[in-house]
């Protein structure tokens, strides 16, 4: 029930923030589209928290992909590759700003960008290193963005992209799987040699310098979410239960501080 009540005020939060700046406004028509006057559109960054399946389309490992069930089964009846049984936290905003369900980047064929895109990647991290090999890294992610921030000139011209882009809503979660490679992987790891304020400064250089560069293309409106306690994840708890203990949040690791 705590859980739940916590899920439930952090969309409260969202609701009333999306208010501001997602404006409900009449519709018109640019170039070949016919788009709301006050258009605002969702760009999505990130790891499973809020990758809508763009892990479905890379090579990766199973355990970075959720093409299977139960996964999906409560709402879209089939696995989609989001990292719930039903829609996550984008999907929500999306339905409240009367967009669409924003769509994974590397979804074949798809191009109605005006309304955003979805770059997330299950596993990724602010640090290339983190799961390299088999996620979309945050540098990546910023790539993608800046290929669709190209392809919206060509689409709708240089004067409305850029205020597309400045009224546009920049999500980004990310940070647990950089700090997850230390608390919980096994394998020895060059990330693991570095001294923790070294290593958060790593991180939030990493994370600074794409919301910069975000910045610099006219992104104006930013949400960043902060991480929430590592022993009450899911595989923490399931670690505490196979030592033994209740499958309570481990609570050796809720203390740590970055």
């Amino acid at each position: 029930m705590r859980k739940l009540y916590h899920l439930l005020k952090l969309y409260l939060c969202f609701l009333v923030f999306f208010f501001v700046v997602f404006p409900i406004t009449p519709t018109h028509c640019l170039g070949h589209q016919c788009l709301p006057k006050q258009h605002v559109a969702l760009f999505i960054f990130g790891d499973s928290l809020v990758d809508a399946g763009n892990n479905n389309y890379i090579n990766s490992t199973t355990e970075a992909q959720v093409n299977y069930g139960p996964y999906g089964e409560t709402f879209f009846k089939y696995p989609t590759g989001r990292f719930s049984n039903g829609r996550i936290i984008p999907d929500f905003i999306a339905e409240f700003a009367n967009l669409p369900f924003i769509t994974p980047y590397l979804y074949p064929g798809y191009h109605q960008y005006s309304d955003g895109a979805n770059f997330a990647s299950a596993g990724a991290g602010a640090l290339v290193e983190t799961h390299q090999g088999l996620v979309i890294d945050l540098k990546t992610q910023l790539q993608y963005f800046t290929k669709q921030e190209k392809l919206l000139r060509e689409k709708l011209g240089v004067a409305e992209t850029k205020t597309l882009l400045a009224r546009a809503v920049y999500l980004t979660n990310i940070g647990f799987d950089d700090y997850g490679v230390l608390l919980f992987t096994t394998n020895s790891s060059a990330l693991q040699s570095y001294p923790q304020e070294e290593y958060v400064d790593m991180v939030i250089g990493n994370l600074t310098s794409v919301i910069k560069e975000i910045y610099k293309k006219g992104g104006r409106k930013f949400v960043i979410p902060n991480l929430g306690p590592f022993g009450c994840l899911p595989f923490a708890r399931a670690l505490n239960r196979a030592l033994g203990n209740t499958g309570a949040c481990l609570q050796e690791v809720n203390p740590v501080r970055f």
